[in-house]
């Protein structure tokens, strides 16, 4: 692979002793939902105050999430919150969907370092804004 993908791996590595849980390794090591999505229904990129961006494509059917996908040019954590935001969403209605927080992100993951807590809200305030731009697209906003 990659010089990156080596950085993150050694990343990764030095974050387990520093108590970084199973579940975030493995999400930043096998991110689901990767890439964009060419007919997706809603759309965001936001830039969080660390300098990370992520982009969050989504797909909805009759009111429900069905698919999203990522992207970002973060570090693992970042990466593993992406991934964790777009499987949380699968399978939600648009509204509910809005309701996940930064805190979902946390508990799912089995939590991050308090270091490393922003990416979990990157991930969380990108798919709202996502979710925004799917109602403004179909004139409920």
């Amino acid at each position: 692979m990659g010089e990156g993908f080596e950085k993150v791996v050694e990343e990764l590595e030095r974050d387990l002793v520093g108590g970084i849980s199973p579940t975030v390794v493995d999400h930043a090591l096998n991110p689901r939902n990767v890439g964009s999505m060419e007919d997706a229904d809603g759309f965001a990129q936001f830039t969080g105050p660390c300098g990370d961006t992520m982009e969050i494509w989504i797909k909805v059917r009759d009111g429900e999430i069905v698919r999203a996908s990522f992207w970002t040019d973060g570090c693992g954590t970042t990466v593993a919150s992406g991934s964790m935001v777009t499987e949380l969403v699968k399978g939600k209605m648009v509204l509910d969907a809005m309701e996940i927080t930064k805190e979902d992100v946390l508990s799912a993951l089995g939590g991050l370092p308090e270091e490393s807590e922003h990416c979990a809200l990157l991930a969380a305030t990108t798919l709202k804004l996502a979710i925004a731009d799917y109602l403004r697209r179909k004139g409920s906003l």
